[in-house]
């Protein structure tokens, strides 16, 4: 009992902010406070209501934060200690070579080979050269140097020569290093540390940089992708010495080394489009499903329009995918969404910004009809409540459609055509000058009328009648020439061409 009641007061102890509130909140204890104080209403609890349900909690507590405590401990309990939990109090001097923390046992780093690394999709596993092992700091110097050595079979090294070349220089078959955080719980991602550089056999090889960030403010940042060192390897039953200089502040990493198979942004579609396509029909019952009436909610949806422009490249889309998980109907094209992964893995949906691992993606069926059957011209459908769909015509395309409904058909008068509106063009260009005859012959040979626009209809009249009369004419002629302005030319005559 009393082994007991110590062994939960010093897990206690070792409890973070969150896993004190919880355990207080299950008692009915408040929450609120500092970490110590926090901790001495957990200890008093312990000690005045102990109990086996509450020893029970603690427990639980203490293995969701050290789930491979247990195993610790038993590997190390002393003799007539029963299995399942060993004693506590020891003092720190029964046991040498134990760090003690708080009066329990520190517990050291779960054992590297635990962690386990996510699958990436352009990067298929062949085989384990080192498994997961963790970067121990030698010294309190915040850059360190971690070795690790492995050799190649003879089998592996016939793998890696007889590999095609993706390009110049890359073999489909790499030897890649891997690294990330050192957690047994769940998968890991990779996870550079800081100022790391790796070499490989006495030679540095390449690390990928960091991406320029396009936004103001924001730090650039590093892809964390496998390393391939293939190149600077020793292609026998040699062994390789991999040497990773790392920045020691704090965090734990651990370091793999994998023989692996890289696929290209190709080969991904190619498995994309044999394994994961749904069908139109499905596509359809799921637009049903999204649209139908909902008799609790106060807006009903008749149409869900869909744009056939790919999100990512601003053009039309060529394969439309989506992502499985997603509630949104919106296709991107699935050739550029694997050719912008392969330079830069993200696998995050452009429509949503949600996770959009390639286990996900699937190509949809309908859209692929749809794409098939419009015209390019055409960038929006609509989709309807019975699963069937519509184009949506661009709105310029349709005001141009009204304007030319709209606009009436008047007809065409060219003025240069002799017996315009009756008159004759020799009427037209008779003017107060007398030079009719002058400006007639010039018309006709440049192809244009005199036309005299200053002329009201009587005078017109008058001008029309004196051109028939050879005594008006006469008269015409002694009578005084007009007067010019300051410009060297008729103020009254235009010509219309």
């Amino acid at each position: 009992m009393a082994a007991e009641l110590v062994e939960a007061m010093n897990m206690v102890k070792s409890f973070r902010v969150s896993d004190l509130q919880t355990l207080l909140a299950s008692m009915g204890r408040s929450k609120s406070g500092l970490k110590q104080d926090l901790v001495g209403r957990a200890l008093r609890l312990v000690q005045t209501e102990y109990s086996p349900e509450l020893l029970k909690n603690v427990r639980q507590l203490y293995e969701s934060r050290f789930p491979k405590a247990s195993g610790w401990l038993a590997a190390r309990r002393p003799e007539g200690v029963p299995v399942a939990y060993s004693s506590l109090s020891s003092s720190p001097t029964g046991t040498q070579g134990t760090d003690y923390l708080n009066g329990i046992p520190k517990l050291s780093s779960p054992p590297a080979a635990e962690v386990k690394l996510v699958s990436l999709p352009f990067y298929q596993t062949l085989e384990t050269l080192l498994p997961p092992t963790e970067l121990i700091a030698q010294n309190s110097e915040k850059l360190q140097d971690s070795q690790c050595v492995f050799e190649l079979t003879q089998s592996q090294v016939d793998q890696v020569r007889n590999s095609t070349e993706l390009r110049p220089g890359m073999k489909a078959i790499q030897v890649v290093l891997r690294i990330c955080y050192t957690d047994s719980i769940g998968v890991q991602e990779d996870q550079y540390p800081p100022n790391i550089a790796v070499k490989v056999n006495q030679s540095y090889c390449h690390v990928p940089g960091y991406y320029p960030s396009n936004k103001p403010g924001v730090e650039p940042r590093r892809p964390c992708r496998p390393v391939n060192i293939t190149p600077w390897l020793h292609l026998s039953t040699a062994t390789n010495r991999v040497t990773v200089t790392w920045g020691n502040f704090g965090k734990r990493y651990s370091v793999a080394v994998y023989l692996v198979r890289v696929f290209t942004s190709a080969e991904l579609f190619s498995q994309l489009k044999h394994c994961s396509v749904e069908s139109a029909e499905r596509c359809r019952e799921r637009i049903q499903d999204k649209l139908r009436f909902d008799p609790e909610s106060e807006i009903a949806t008749t149409g869900l329009r869909v744009s056939l422009i790919c999100p990512l490249v601003k053009m039309r889309i060529g394969v439309p995918c989506r992502v499985l998980t997603c509630a949104h109907l919106q296709c991107f094209d699935a050739i550029f969404f694997l050719q912008m992964n392969e330079k830069k893995p993200t696998w995050t949906c452009p429509v949503c910004d949600k996770q959009a691992p390639f286990e996900l993606l699937t190509i949809d069926g309908l859209a692929s009809e749809i794409l098939k059957e419009t015209h390019e011209d055409i960038e929006e459908i609509e989709y309807l409540t019975d699963g069937s769909w519509r184009p949506i015509r661009d709105e310029k395309e349709r005001d141009r459609e009204r304007e030319r409904s709209n606009t009436p058909d008047y007809p065409v008068v060219d003025i240069c055509v002799p017996e315009v509106n009756g008159h004759s063009p020799a009427h037209s260009s008779t003017s107060q000058t007398g030079k009719s005859g002058a400006g007639s012959t010039a018309g006709g040979a440049g192809g244009g009328v005199v036309v005299d626009l200053t002329l009201d209809s009587e005078e017109e009249e008058e001008g029309g009648g004196a051109g028939g009369d050879s005594d008006d004419t006469e008269d015409s002629q002694d009578s005084p020439a007009p007067k010019r302005g300051r410009y060297d030319y008729d103020k009254d005559l235009v010509t219309a061409y």
